[in-house]
């Protein structure tokens, strides 16, 4: 038996860290180690094809489909992307279905499977907690995904990147296997809705499922008090996120100006009220910076549960980083040469995102110059309505004059990183074009890196949690 989501709330959450880098051995990690273990949610369907057509080394995603609780769905998968002993070193990968408005019974499906799979992997062998990251940027992939984590038995639910209002409607809605759906905003037109229906894409009723808690990921106690006025739209706890956390952030409040480097400029606006969302009544975590002893001990004096914790576990021994590219990034935050921006142009999706300058990676100016533009994947594209009335999707890391004949102006498209493939080969699942071309991979990390200070060189997930919870005389759970 698992452990109740009733259970007392953890003091430390490993940050959901996508693509694949915060993936189930790493959840598992912290997970048995008394703490909130997340999975991250983002492009899971992708990953499992991928990893499948790679011959699934050590059986573990075959184990975990083996589980599933519809088994012809999960064959069903297992016939369209598992090859015997991988395909050949340098082979394209098959691709999966993209999402879109329209619904598709083989992508929910691959979604349903890819995201049960992962929790089931996480939580296997253990009764800690385990949750899963979503991005409220790719609605479009939600509720397939969030249903698949349910079947699984997930504990936590956490979404970022944009309001998740929505959410807690819809885990009630598919805690009890009805269907669930939100709403996507479609530029120059409505909103659209997006769902699942359970019962008939199984063709059964299932018995019901635990309903997970759900923390949403803030960056203003404006945010918190807005989610928190109704319960329709109330969370069951808040991460509030700093500018200095990893991956996406949200952009400075007012107009947008840039430092000498570049970077935006973050303001008092800009700084989360803690006692304001303490006022709230609801359990609250800070992320950003606040992974060690010290900055724990600094959020509970503030009357936050805890922290969430980011950089330090993607570069631990259990993260889905290639270890190379791990490698290489512990060395130059060792040597003082690592340069981790945020980049208000990186992501298509408008968002500040933090990039960590490799050289050879796509943060570099001339390996982004070579690379030829292409929108493969599409998780991070919108729909938009066109003149006829008809449904079209652009991205901004897409070629240039496809997004200009899309409506958008040139400018929207200059420096966007292609983070959908860049992301995918930074865990080792980069696409092999037909013509040779190998996407290159594009890593991203908090900026602040003090925490390795404190840390042995190759630690593990338990010298994460060891470190911060001793030093801050916090016990285990």
């Amino acid at each position: 038996m698992g452990r109740s989501v009733h259970d007392a709330p953890p003091v430390l959450i490993q940050g959901g860290m996508g693509v694949g880098v915060s993936g189930w051995r790493l959840a598992r990690a912290v997970s048995r180690a008394g703490q909130l273990g997340v999975v991250s949610g983002t492009a899971l369907d992708l990953t499992l094809a991928r990893r499948l057509q790679r011959g699934d080394p050590g059986g573990d995603l075959r184990r975990a489909l083996a589980a599933f609780p519809v088994p012809e769905v999960a064959a069903r998968v297992l016939r369209r992307y598992f090859v015997p002993g991988g395909i050949p070193e340098g082979t394209p990968y098959r691709p999966v279905p993209r999402l879109g408005l329209r619904q598709s019974r083989a992508l929910d499906e691959l979604t349903v499977v890819a995201n049960f799979a992962e929790v089931y992997l996480a939580k296997e062998g253990h009764d800690g907690l385990v949750g899963v990251n979503y991005l409220e940027k790719i609605q479009m992939a939600t509720p397939a995904a969030v249903y698949g984590a349910m079947l699984a038995g997930v504990d936590y639910v956490l979404v970022g990147a944009g309001i998740p209002a929505e959410i807690p409607h819809l885990l009630d809605e598919l805690a009890a296997h009805r269907r669930g759906e939100v709403a996507v905003t479609v530029a120059d037109g409505d909103r659209r809705p997006v769902a699942v229906e359970p019962n008939r894409l199984f063709g059964r009723t299932l018995p019901p499922l635990p309903r997970p808690r759900l923390l949403a990921i803030v960056s203003s106690h404006v945010l918190a008090a807005y989610l928190a006025r109704t319960p329709r739209t109330r969370p069951d706890g808040f991460v509030l996120e700093s500018p200095v956390a990893g991956g996406h952030s949200a952009p400075p409040r007012g107009r947008m100006t840039l430092d000498e480097a570049g970077e935006p400029v973050y303001g008092p606006r800009d700084e989360v009220d803690v006692a304001k969302v303490a006022a709230i009544g609801l359990p609250f975590w800070l992320a950003g910076g606040y992974g060690t002893a010290d900055g724990l001990a600094g959020a509970l004096a503030a009357g936050a549960n805890g922290i969430q914790v980011g950089s330090a576990f993607a570069l631990c021994r259990e993260s889905g980083l290639d270890p190379a590219l791990r490698d290489r990034l512990l060395r130059g935050a060792a040597d003082g040469t690592l340069r981790v921006r945020n980049d208000p142009l990186a992501s298509p999706t408008g968002f500040p995102f933090k990039v960590a300058d490799l050289p050879g990676t796509l943060a570099d100016p001339v390996v982004y110059a070579d690379r030829p533009r292409l929108c493969d994947l599409g998780y991070l594209r919108t729909p938009y309505e066109k003149a006829d009335g008809a449904i079209g999707y652009r991205c901004a890391a897409e070629p240039v004059d496809v997004y200009v004949r899309k409506g958008r102006p040139a400018e929207e498209a200059e420096e966007r990183r292609c983070l959908c493939n860049g992301l995918l080969a930074a865990i080792g699942l980069g696409q092999h074009r037909p013509d040779g071309y190998a996407e290159p991979p594009l890593l991203t990390l908090g900026q602040d890196t003090g925490f390795l200070a404190e840390l042995p060189r190759d630690h593990s997930a338990a010298d994460v949690i060891d470190r911060i919870l001793t030093g801050a005389r916090v016990g285990t759970a």
